[in-house]
């Protein structure tokens, strides 16, 4: 059988992985080899924070929505509630929004789901 040279193909695959480690510190950028745990790790970490950052960011904006109903004189879990029971459909997001950047909407709002 005739011999196969596959060094252009194993370079360019070396090449991959190191460029995708570009920035990491010491060997890990460097190196193939730990290059290659690293990007696989990293790779594992962005998955699973994808699905993490969803629920962090859904505890600040009830966080931001707290505060800014206690400063109006109420708590946050009875403002939601009295939201849901006036049918007034705004996410949490937009509520956490409004409370940070138009206090004065917020206050509208709060006044309109507490009536």
């Amino acid at each position: 059988m005739t011999r196969v040279k596959r060094g252009v193909t194993t370079h360019r695959r070396h090449q991959k992985v190191l460029k995708a480690a570009k920035g990491y510190k010491g060997g890990r950028s460097k190196l193939y080899r730990r290059a290659k745990n690293a990007v696989a790790k990293a790779g594992q970490n962005s998955y699973r924070d994808r699905k993490l950052k969803k629920r962090t960011f859904r505890g600040l904006w009830i966080a931001r929505i707290n505060a800014a109903c206690r400063a109006e004189g109420t708590r946050y879990g009875l403002f939601i509630d009295a939201c849901f029971k006036k049918n007034i459909q705004i996410n949490r997001k937009m509520l956490a929004e409004l409370a940070a950047n138009n206090p004065e909407t917020f206050k509208a709002v709060l006044d309109e789901a507490m009536k």
